[in-house]
């Protein structure tokens, strides 16, 4: 707590002493924003018992709001699925004020986006498809209450440090009040290549604390990139779910070949792995680790609409758990 503290302390100092009044003038102004993540999908797995559907597993919607050239904030809900039975429920996904409060340092308070998948998810470039690694796996929560605060160190070189809650932005704070701290550096040494490293923690009562690592690098062309991930968990069986020497880990590799400004295809390999506890045979997890395959089209003929034919396949482990193999057609549009 004390560490939390003195993080908090010194951000509230660094406003006060960066801070500055401009006397440019400057209209504030706001834009409406929504996203939409909607399919179409055949199932041709064995035992299957449902082989066609459309969904709509995701719609956002939100405002934004720029209240000088420094200070803005946004509101966001995000509308899906729930599973207390609901098909559509409505969450507050982000309610996030942003100040830059100095050359080269950005402070952000609220339900804020975390910075644990963001690079990765940006440069993988599909989310509308598929999630990242660690979104899908629940390495941790894409958005969270707690404070956040970036530095631009160099030109090549920048960080971000946070405090959070550690339950995501589905659940309020846990009774214990433990706090989740975490922070990551990026690094970008040649024009092109993006690498990054993340490292959280977080405390649990009568536990081992949680923590979660990744590791990336990804290498941007004219007309292609490609990117590699490796990411483990300890103890937890999930970032919110605590669990002595239980491990997920797992390496994801993407890319994309961009044959013009509509089209493009792509390709992703993921693998997950669990460990085996002292006394059992098998690994924890293991009805759920193995291999995700997904390769694809896409067309994007305006600015905020695209498409994508793909085909999804994930084997199990387990070989007696039947392998996913599914082919998808995904739309995106948004403002």
């Amino acid at each position: 707590m004390k560490k939390q503290l003195l993080f908090l302390s010194a951000l509230f100092l660094t406003i006060s002493l960066f801070s500055q009044n401009t006397s440019e003038e400057f209209k504030p102004n706001g834009e409406v924003q929504f996203k939409v993540f909607w399919n179409y999908h055949y199932d041709f797995s064995q035992n299957a018992t449902k082989k066609s559907a459309f969904e709509l597993n995701r719609s956002y919607f939100g405002y934004k709001y720029n209240f000088s050239k420094d200070i803005s904030a946004k509101i966001t809900f995000d509308v899906g699925s729930n599973t207390g039975g609901s098909a559509y429920t409505a969450y507050l996904k982000a309610a996030q004020l942003d100040w830059k409060v100095a050359s080269g340092v950005k402070l952000s308070m609220g339900l804020i986006g975390m910075k644990q998948f963001n690079d990765q998810e940006d440069f993988w470039g599909y989310r509308y498809i598929f999630k990242s690694f660690q979104d899908e796996h629940s390495y941790g929560p894409s958005a969270d209450l707690g404070v956040n605060a970036e530095f631009t160190i160099t030109k090549t070189l920048k960080a971000n440090f946070v405090v959070s809650n550690g339950e995501g932005y589905k659940k309020l704070q846990d009774e214990d009040g433990n706090q989740k701290i975490g922070g990551s550096l990026v690094f970008e040494p040649v024009k092109g290549l993006t690498t990054k490293i993340y490292m959280d923690s977080q405390s649990v009562s009568d536990s081992k604390a949680i923590s979660a690592l990744a590791l990336f690098a990804g290498y941007e062309a004219t007309d292609w990139r490609f990117g590699a991930e490796y990411n483990k968990l300890n103890n937890g069986k999930k970032y919110s779910s605590p669990a002595v020497d239980h491990e997920l880990d797992g390496f994801s590799f993407y890319s994309t070949y961009v044959i013009n400004k509509k089209f493009e295809i792509f390709g992703r390999y993921d693998q997950l792995d669990s460990n085996t506890l002292t006394s059992e045979a098998t690994a924890w997890n293991m009805d759920n680790n193995g291999s995700q395959i997904i390769a694809g089209i896409q067309y994007a003929p305006v600015k905020g609409l695209k498409f994508s034919l793909n085909y999804q396949d994930f084997s199990f482990d387990n070989s007696t758990l039947d392998a996913k193999s599914l082919v998808f057609l995904n739309a995106e549009f948004k403002l």
